[in-house]
């Protein structure tokens, strides 16, 4: 079974959350405040509040970091738990 490498699965990651995080912002400029997602971005990234420039680039960047995260923690595991499965069946 051939390996998933963490490196293109971060980019793609890091990308997916930044631009979701990006598209979530303009939601909320757009649509009226009932329906704003700024508070989940507030508990969810450290030192981001509702809106500057410093704190937009700060939760763009926390997103992208995000991604890595979790791609360098998941990959080497799921790697890990398909070569065990895949032993226990052959």
């Amino acid at each position: 079974m051939k390996k998933i490498r963490p490196r293109p699965v971060a980019w793609a990651l890091g990308s997916f959350l930044a631009i979701s995080f990006v598209l979530c912002v303009l939601w909320d400029l757009i649509f009226p405040k009932e329906w704003h997602m700024y508070p989940f971005w507030q508990g969810f990234l450290p030192g981001f509040s509702w809106l500057s420039w410093r704190t937009f680039s700060l939760g763009f960047f926390e997103s992208f970091l995000y991604g890595f995260y979790v791609s360098y923690v998941f990959i080497p595991l799921y790697n890990l738990f398909s070569r065990s499965a895949h032993d226990t069946q052959a």
